[in-house]
């Protein structure tokens, strides 16, 4: 918030600052046009500057503060209400694993699946908007990281859910291989893309993460996607599958990182077959 502040407000000043020089010079140009320059006006030039941007600043405080306070408030009301849905999903999660524990009834125990199915889904939107919101007003750290390890960490997030589903999940990337990024954002990105790679998958199928010529592969044996869709994945809130839960964020967000980082993303897909989507990493590559 400080860093974007800070940026709009030097910006502007150097707008009035230009305008300002540009007005005072067309003046003497005119003057010397007319035969009528004092030579002593140059030196009135830089002060009247000076004094122009004082004063601009001066009466410009007030807006500035009242604009700045009021976005202030409402970004410190929206990640307030983000960290705060986290404790009623957290209480729901362990009244069902209890709940589970108590009954044995197949009905109930499917019943009780659905409830934390819905909230994992609710948990990943949860880190999907904590993450937007912390870009847009927080500056983003980039850092130096083992690509096998962050995918690693990701796919563990999916253990319960692919064991549910007996879909295998298996990783061929050398662990030498080094990428320096945002890493909430790289993380963030494989973990919707493995979202979907599970989501859409067959029972009994599999999921293959492997590197080729600096190239990063999520293929999956899923349902596929209609070429004539393969257009629109990317726009947020599209959903292939208008039956399955979600709001069809996850490839506008992964879409996003990569081309704020020059990441070429494909994606390769056959109905009812498969679906390969590959990252071009060559540019965080270290």
């Amino acid at each position: 918030m400080k860093t974007k502040k800070t940026d709009f407000i030097i910006s502007h000043y150097i707008v009035i600052f230009i305008i300002i020089i540009i007005a005072l010079y067309t003046q003497v140009i005119l003057l010397q046009n007319l035969d009528t320059l004092n030579l002593n006006i140059i030196f009135f030039i830089f002060p009247i500057a000076v004094i122009s941007l004082i004063a601009y600043k001066i009466f410009s405080k007030p807006l500035f503060e009242n604009i700045f306070k009021s976005e202030k408030n409402l970004d410190d009301k929206i990640k307030k209400t983000l960290h705060e849905l986290n404790t009623p999903v957290a209480t729901i999660l362990l009244n069902t694993k209890m709940l589970k524990n108590s009954t044995s009834e197949e009905k109930t125990l499917t019943r009780i699946d659905r409830i934390e199915q819905a909230c994992n889904d609710l948990l990943s939107l949860y880190d999907d908007m904590e993450y937007l919101i912390k870009k847009e007003i927080e500056k983003i750290d980039i850092q130096e990281f083992i690509l096998k390890e962050s995918i690693l960490e990701t796919k563990r997030k999916f253990e319960e859910l692919l064991h549910k589903t007996n879909i295998q999940c298996s990783i061929d990337i050398d662990s030498s291989i080094f990428v320096k990024t945002d890493k909430k954002g790289f993380v963030t990105a494989i973990s919707n893309l493995l979202s979907n790679a599970v989501k859409y998958n067959k029972p009994n199928g599999y999921i293959k993460i492997y590197m080729k010529n600096k190239t990063l592969y999520i293929e999956d044996s899923g349902i596929g996607i209609d070429p004539k869709n393969l257009f629109l994945v990317f726009d947020s809130f599209y959903q292939e599958n208008t039956n399955t839960k979600g709001f069809g964020l996850g490839l506008s967000i992964v879409k996003e990182f990569c081309d704020n980082n020059k990441i070429a993303i494909n994606i390769k897909s056959k109905e009812q077959s498969y679906t390969i989507v590959s990252l071009d990493i060559k540019n965080i590559m270290i």
